[in-house]
């Protein structure tokens, strides 16, 4: 397991400081429900400025491939993860409820002691599909009900799958 990086989210902007690497699938542990399988790793970057109106705030960057489970078939739906976002830190939850108004602008509380690789984790979470699942006609559910279909063409088509299978 990598070590867990803990940022000052304020310090990290004033600084303009900048962090990234690799993150395994694996490490994920509340994505997991959603990974068909947890091979592989994600390329992050996370960097401290100011916007325009010299807001402080935070811009991750996630980069790679990971295997989601299809909702349809339930199978291995491969999909190409390219996050780039922009997090507004707020000091208070009034604040904070100021920018939960507007759908343009994501805002999340500023902390001494901020778990980045969990923010990353919660960014990838926000921004997966409510239901993933593979094009039409692409899921294997729907390859095996054609060829069931095919099979029931001769009375004892099933009973010589059945003699192949065992």
């Amino acid at each position: 397991m990598s070590v867990r990086f803990v940022i000052d989210s304020l310090d990290f902007v004033r600084n303009a400081r900048v962090h990234h690497g690799k993150i395994p699938l694996v490490e994920l542990t509340r994505l997991q429900s959603y990974l068909f399988d947890s091979r592989g790793e994600l390329m992050f970057a996370v960097s401290g400025s100011f916007d325009e109106h010299n807001k402080p705030m935070l811009q991750i960057v996630v980069k790679g491939e990971m295997n989601l489970c299809c909702q349809r078939c339930l199978g291995k739906l491969v999909h190409t993860l390219d996050l780039q976002s922009c997090l507004i830190l707020v000091n208070d939850e009034e604040e904070l409820d100021q920018y939960d108004d507007d759908d343009t602008v994501d805002g999340i509380l500023a902390t001494s002691d901020m778990d980045v690789l969990q923010l990353i984790e919660d960014e990838i979470i926000l921004n997966l599909s409510i239901s993933s699942r593979h094009q039409e006609n692409e899921c294997s559910i729907e390859s095996r009900v054609a060829a069931d279909k095919e099979m029931s063409t001769h009375p004892f088509a099933k009973l010589a799958g059945l003699k192949k299978t065992h």
